[in-house]
Formats: structure tokens, C-alpha cells, sequence
């Protein structure tokens, strides 16, 4: 079951999500997700949008039930939702807690923004099971966080604690409570 809930703080659309129980991106979680980035960005009085899991996880990537069916070349794609996220003109902010990983954590460098909080993990996996990170983050995370570090997170496949990329651009602030209060803030803010 999947489920995407649109509501707004302010100015700010908060699109929350959940595919329990690790918010796995297939094809209803993408759908949902690529109707709430639509609505946000076609409503003018939407200055700013959040990406938050429901149940505790960002996301931790694809949905591997979906390997080999039907469902996984559905579109709209991991793909899709990225470069839509490029090209909206209004903010987007990922709102990380538990993990992101793999198309999770492409999902989240895909947002213009990142608020994550301190116990969160980041990480692509995908080499534990002899895939690369498919839907962007070969490309973001370099321009992120530089190359040789991006090489030692794609090539170990570890779950990273948000801490070891604080002072990084990968995360516009680390936060200990409020997670997504931080992220409305910043959303207001941005640019």
C-alpha cells in the first residue's frame, strides 16, 4: 500500500509519503509522488515544497518486489521524478529521517534542498547487489560532496550517518528535533 498525503503549512505544500515499511519507490509511491510535485508546482499559491516520509525513512530505494515485472518499467520512473524535480522553479526541500538510500537518496539530492535529521543514514547500496545507482546519483553526489568522497560512498554500498556530510552541500542543515519544521523554514527561505 502506498499512500501520498498533500497539505500545506503556510505558503508551503508538504507532500508526505509511505510505502510501508521503507517507503520503497514503486510505481503507486512514484505516481502519487509525480501527481503532489504537479499540484504543488501549478498552484500559485504554493511558493515552496517539503518531501517527507510518514513512518519514520526517507526512503530506502527501489521497490525490489517490482524487479522483473510489469510494474517496475511503469512509469512514471525514479527517473522522471528527478528531472521533474530539476526543473520546478519553486524550492523543494527533502525532509531526511531513518535512511535514504539508493533511489531514496537519488530522490533526495534530486530536491533542491535537504534537511536532515542527525540519526538519519544516507547511502547507495545498489553495488552490494552489482547495480550502480541508476537514476542520477553517479552524477549528483560528485557535484555534492566532490568526486573522491562520492567514489568511497558509491563503492562501499554503507548505510553513512548524516553526520559525516554536515558541513557538506549535500545537507543545508542537520537538526535534532523538528525535522519537519526545519524543513518548512527553509523551504520559506530558499530562492
Amino acid at each position: 500500500m502506498s499512500n501520498v498525503d498533500y497539505s500545506l503549512r503556510g505558503r508551503i505544500a508538504v507532500i508526505a509519503f509511505q510505502a510501508p515499511p521503507v517507503n520503497s519507490l514503486g510505481f503507486a509511491l512514484r505516481d502519487g509522488l509525480l501527481a503532489a510535485l504537479e499540484r504543488g508546482a501549478a498552484d500559485p499559491a504554493v511558493e515552496g515544497m517539503v518531501l517527507i516520509g510518514s513512518n519514520g525513512t526517507f526512503s530506502a530505494g527501489a521497490d525490489i518486489r517490482e524487479f522483473g515485472s510489469p510494474a517496475m518499467l511503469r512509469g512514471p520512473s525514479l527517473w522522471t521524478l528527478n528531472t521533474l524535480l530539476d526543473s520546478l522553479t519553486k524550492p523543494v526541500v527533502a525532509a531526511v529521517e531513518g535512511a535514504a538510500l539508493g533511489g531514496g537518496g537519488e530522490l533526495a539530492m534530486s530536491c533542491h534542498h535537504r534537511v536532515a535529521l542527525a540519526t538519519a543514514k544516507v547511502g547507495l547500496p545498489e553495488v552490494k547487489l552489482g547495480l550502480l545507482p541508476g537514476a542520477g546519483g553517479t552524477q549528483r553526489l560528485p557535484r555534492l560532496i566532490g568526486i573522491e568522497n562520492a567514489l568511497n560512498v558509491m563503492l562501499s554500498g554503507e548505510p553513512l550517518t548524516v553526520g559525516m556530510f554536515a558541513k557538506s552541500p549535500l545537507f543545508d542543515a542537520v537538526v535534532d528535533a523538528d525535522l519537519l519544521g526545519a524543513a518548512v523554514k527553509l523551504a520559506e527561505t530558499s530562492d
